[in-house]
């Protein structure tokens, strides 16, 4: 065999090696969605989502270190859309209150619909809050499914714009209120999973305007409700 052929030989080795990875990580994190979805973050090991995607234990490992990572990857593109879009608003010069509002339209829909999906996001997040950091996601843990996962991002760039522009009150500054936003939301996924999406919605919009821009609640009527389904 020439050299040339030889290093054909070990190139196409190489992709089929590759596919294979990419293939076997491919049905791990559709087996681990499945499995989180249906059975929730305390009952599902990563034993049962090896077995689900015919690999083994050691293979699931081998491409995820942890069940907290593995959750964090299942549940980041669902929130890399959202961000996605959040910067496109940003860029395009959207206002403020109007990118806020679809972004947390978009927002509860997604944990609406992934609502088994979100709940067990949220008991992995705190599990590695309590057994593992104590403290506020490490853009460097990639073992952190907060990081793996931004949630509050969705919203967080649009707020620092929204408060360096004077539309939005500076104060609370802007990482706590999209914490505070995004905790709601996941708290009620696991606590009202069947809660329709534009209820929770009118929910955070009136929390999160209230706190920063008051004025729209204030120059509602009595009854009205600015952020409910139609407004």
């Amino acid at each position: 065999m020439t050299s040339g052929e030889s290093r054909r030989s070990s190139d196409a080795r190489a992709r089929a090696a590759q596919t294979k990875r990419d293939r076997t990580r491919r049905a791990l994190l559709d087996a681990a969605e499945a499995n989180f979805g249906a059975r929730g973050w305390n009952r599902t090991r990563m034993e049962d989502i090896a077995a689900t995607a015919g690999v083994s234990p050691a293979t699931a490992y081998n491409h995820f270190p942890s069940k907290h990572a593995l959750i964090g990857h299942v549940y980041a593109p669902l929130v890399h859309s959202l961000v996605r879009q959040a910067e496109q608003d940003r860029a395009a010069g959207r206002p403020v209150e109007d990118a806020l509002r679809d972004q947390i339209h978009a927002l509860t829909r997604t944990s609406w619909r992934y609502r088994g999906l979100t709940a067990a996001f949220w008991y992995a997040a705190q599990d590695y809050i309590a057994t593992r950091v104590g403290g506020p996601p490490d853009p460097a843990d990639l073992g952190d499914p907060r990081t793996l996962a931004p949630v509050p991002d969705t919203i967080l760039g649009i707020l620092q714009d929204g408060q360096a522009s004077g539309e939005l009150r500076p104060y609370p500054p802007a990482l706590e209120v999209s914490g505070m936003i995004v905790n709601i939301l996941l708290i009620r996924a696991v606590n009202r999973p069947h809660e329709p999406p534009e209820h929770t919605a009118e929910l955070l919009l009136t929390v999160l305007f209230g706190t920063l821009k008051p004025e729209v609640l204030c120059a509602a009527t009595a009854d009205e409700r600015p952020f409910a389904s139609g407004h």
